[in-house]
Formats: C-alpha cells, structure tokens, sequence
C-alpha cells in the first residue's frame, strides 16, 4: 500500500518530522490547513495522509482484498518510509491516537514523541462502548465512561435517517455528524462545515469505501492489546476538550496508564478541531516536539 496512500508535507524538509494521523473513516485534509500551518511555522516538517479507503487513496474491494486495522497501523510506517523518516512525532487524533500508542509500544525506536488527541487508551475497548451505547445497552463495570447523550441522541438519528439520495444530502448528513462530533460549547460555523465536507465529498474516490474499516475491525475485533500502556517510553501528551461528546474522560485514563504522561484539557473543545483551538493545540504541540 506504500505507494498507493496520498501524503502531502508542509514546512522545511530539514526541520523535525511530525506525523498527523487522523481517526477511522476520516481524510487527512480534516487536520485543519491554519493548524497545520502554525506547525510548519513552528519549525516542523508536517505530514498529513489519507488512510487507506478514504480520500485519494486506493480504494479496495473488501472482500477480494481485506484487511485489518494491524495494516491501518502499519500504513503509518509505510508513510514515514515513503517520506524517508526513521523516527517521527506521531499526532493522533481519535482512533489515530489509539495507532500512535500501539506504534509507540510495538516500535518506540520510530517514534519521538506521541500526542493523542481526542482518542481512548490502548486495549480499552471503545468501539464497544459506544455501540453498547447506541444501542441502548448497560455498560458493564470497569468499562469506559460512555458518549454524552447529546452525542447519542444525534448519532441515533443519523443511523435510522433514510440513506441520502443525492451529493446534497449526503453532505447535509456529513455536516450533521460534524455538528454531533463538535461538542456543545464552541459556536459551529455551519458554512466552514459546508465547505470542508464538500471538498471530503469531492476528493474522494469513493465515498462509501470508507465503510471498510468497519469491516477491518469486526475481521480482527482482538486488534488492540491489553495492559500495554506503561510500555509506552517516548514522552508523551494527551489533549482532551472540556466538552468531548465521543469520549468524555478517557483522555485523564490514557494519561494514568502511560508513565510521565501529561494531561491537557482544552477550554470548550469537543471531539473536532475548531479554529478557536489551534494557537492552544500548535502552542502545546511545538512546546511537546521540541523536548521530545
């Protein structure tokens, strides 16, 4: 797959390598471009990349070529050899951060340092809380703390809406998911909303095959390993928003499990990456990079 996953970098080719891996189903162009930017500026080689199904990126047959989220992981190293990087610093956001913990247990030599964003610890099993949530079920004890209501509520509807017919409504649904994702106490810009879905929409070769990574979890739902984290070494930095609908709390259990770890709860940040949060976001972010 090295050679059929869409990249694209930012910044001097001499400055520190960082990485930006972005969550399940998502395009890399949702690491926002003025985010990216204050990176470059700070003095960092930026990569961003589609994954595998979704964007530019090659697009497969699930059932003539599966694959699992092992090979999602490992496609992060294929882009690092792409870009001819030893080590970098990974940045994940989402399912990204739970890639960027397994890289950083299974081969710390290639990883500097790791932020995680948005995302749940390593082996924990947030695929499964969410469903259970979703479908109305109890948590058993010890799980993860589940999704908001809020967040509940607007992925319900989303699930049991009509398939949409059209260019228009599938971005009106792609819009109503950003919103679901957003978080309750930032204003959403429906227009910047309208305009990043529209260019997902557009760019991508197919839209539907993104719903394979779904598959490539039920094909190894054992993916992720447990009772891994305190062999996370590189130093590391966990971001969560105050208003995480997604996965509210789970930011401070990642920060417990790995040693040194640093938490930053992020003023009004919900489970996306607004503008009102870049400067805090590139600021820590550099801070971070440059000690690692």
């Amino acid at each position: 797959m090295q050679n059929d996953i869409w990249s694209e970098e930012f910044g001097a080719a001499s400055d520190a390598p960082i990485v930006l891996i972005m969550g399940s189903m998502s395009q890399g162009i949702l690491w926002p471009e003025e985010f990216v930017g204050r990176l470059a500026a700070g003095g960092r080689r930026v990569i961003r990349y589609d994954h595998r199904d979704t964007g530019r990126s090659r697009t497969v047959d699930f059932a003539k070529e599966p694959y699992t989220w092992e090979d999602i992981k490992d496609d992060v190293l294929r882009v690092m050899d792409a870009h001819g990087l030893d080590s970098a610093h990974l940045v994940g956001h989402s399912a990204g951060g739970l890639l960027g913990q397994y890289i950083a247990v299974e081969r710390p030599e290639r990883v500097r340092t790791l932020t995680v964003i948005g995302s749940s610890p390593l082996g924990g099993g947030e695929g499964a809380v969410i469903m259970r949530a979703l479908m109305g079920e109890p948590q058993p004890e010890g799980s993860l703390p589940g999704p908001t209501p809020e967040f509940v509520a607007a992925f319900r509807a989303m699930i049991t809406a009509p398939p949409p017919a059209n260019r228009r409504e599938r971005i009106e649904a792609m819009i109503a998911e950003q919103r679901a994702l957003h978080g309750t106490a930032l204003p959403f810009d429906e227009d910047a909303a309208r305009r990043l879905q529209e260019r997902v929409y557009d760019r991508a070769r197919d839209l539907d095959a993104v719903a394979n990574h779904r598959l490539a979890a039920a094909a190894r739902p054992d993916f992720e390993p447990v009772g891994v984290l305190h062999r996370v070494k590189v130093p590391t930095l966990v971001i969560e928003g105050t208003h995480e609908p997604a996965k509210p709390g789970h930011g401070a259990l990642i920060a417990e499990r790995i040693p040194g770890a640093r938490l930053l709860m992020v003023e009004g940040m919900g489970h996306t990456l607004p503008p009102e949060t870049h400067e805090e976001l590139a600021r820590a972010i550099l801070a971070h990079t440059t000690e690692g």
